[in-house]
């Protein structure tokens, strides 16, 4: 997955849905970097809980859910 740096002005981030998750499919992922910060929401549950982590953490986990 590739990710585009939202805006640094302080507006709202720009959410990203995994390319996995289909339209309606039933595990909906959504990301959004920002300087710093890589956050991760339910995209059924926007309102919800969120992961935030460092760009190389994610980094790494991306690396590692692709090869399993």
């Amino acid at each position: 997955m590739t990710l585009k740096l939202s805006a640094e002005d302080g507006s709202a981030p720009e959410w990203v849905k995994s390319s996995y998750s289909g339209d309606d499919g039933p595990a909906c992922v959504e990301v959004a970097a920002t300087p710093g910060t890589v956050h991760i929401r339910d995209s059924k549950n926007k309102p919800g809980p969120r992961l935030a982590v460092a760009p190389t953490t994610w980094a790494v986990f991306v690396s590692y859910a692709a090869t399993n």
